[in-house]
């Protein structure tokens, strides 16, 4: 598995709560390895392991974490990178979730070797959408559903998003639009975005 999705657990708990914490969640998780360098590969087997000890060491549940991993990575000044790949996604929250097919290859694009589950979105009806992900790793949903309400918030889009479970062998989530103007748009500009790292 590629260590730039490790890399990325490891900044948020660290950044968040501290080192002491996640050397303790290394420890409940019982991962032989305690730091990981972004662009190499692991042992995909770490990554329940990892999960499982930061559940224990924060007291939250894996699929709360996950979602706030999503978050962190829209939300924190290290990531702005990530912000920019997701709004060359559309001028607007909806234009976003139906750009979201082309995601995992845009993701390629930017960093070799990161294959994120396959994504399909529908709105059978409008303003609903149903948005399904398929692959490694398993949890990858619940990011998805952290990264897409910091992304709804970022263009100022009133939205609720729900991840219902597993169909099918696939993660779904649901999303109702409920107002696009709902605040103001944080706005994008390339001419006025800093370089950033993506890790």
């Amino acid at each position: 598995m590629h260590g730039l999705i490790f890399r990325t657990v490891e900044a948020f708990v660290s950044d968040g709560f501290g080192a002491e914490l996640w050397a303790k969640a290394v420890a409940l998780g019982e991962v032989e390895v305690t730091s990981f360098e972004a662009m190499l590969q692991y042992d995909p087997a770490y990554f329940p392991k990892l999960l499982n000890g930061c559940a224990q060491a924060l007291d939250r549940s894996q699929s709360v974490i996950l979602e706030d991993v999503g978050a962190y990575l829209i939300t924190h000044q290290n990531h702005a990178s990530v912000r920019r790949l997701m709004r060359f996604g559309g001028d607007s929250f909806s234009e976003l979730l139906h750009a979201l097919d082309d995601l995992p290859g845009r993701t390629r694009l930017a960093v070799s070797g990161l294959d994120l589950p396959q994504i399909h979105v529908r709105e059978p009806i409008p303003h609903r959408f149903t948005i399904s992900c398929r692959g490694n790793p398993v949890g990858f949903g619940h990011v998805l559903v952290g990264l897409l309400r910091a992304m709804a918030d970022d263009y100022g889009t009133l939205a609720v998003l729900d991840h219902v479970g597993i169909r099918d062998g696939s993660e779904i989530i649901e999303v109702t639009v409920v107002e696009t103007a709902f605040a103001e748009d944080r706005g994008f500009s390339l001419a006025n975005t800093p370089r950033a790292h993506f890790t």
